[in-house]
């Protein structure tokens, strides 16, 4: 089992959406601004689904971490961190998610 975790995945995306955007492809993705960023998160989820329904293990393994990877990009240009999101999953056990879901209907 690896010891990277997703916090290390936020620290590199820190640094590296620092560097010049011609030898960065986070820099490059944070300099075009959270539109193009987001585009690209939902091409990373499609091709994740479609890797997920008739995909090989390999492929879902491999479109899972680029759909991770553009995530974690997305919420470093939005000033959200990570911390935030598992504080938000960290709530939401505290009950079922059918409970939960139900919450949020009007």
């Amino acid at each position: 089992m690896t010891r990277f975790t997703l916090a290390d995945l936020e620290a590199i995306v820190a640094e590296r959406a620092t560097a010049s955007p011609e030898t960065s492809w986070t820099a490059k993705l944070v300099s075009k601004g959270q539109p193009r960023a987001a585009k690209k998160l939902g091409e990373e989820a499609v091709e994740t689904v479609i890797a997920a329904v008739s995909g090989t293990r390999e492929e879902l393994v491999g479109e899972s971490a680029d759909l991770l990877y553009h995530l974690i990009v997305v919420l470093k240009i939005a000033g959200i961190s990570l911390h935030d999101v598992m504080a938000e999953l960290e709530g939401r056990t505290r009950r079922s998610g059918i409970e939960e879901k139900a919450s949020r209907q009007p």
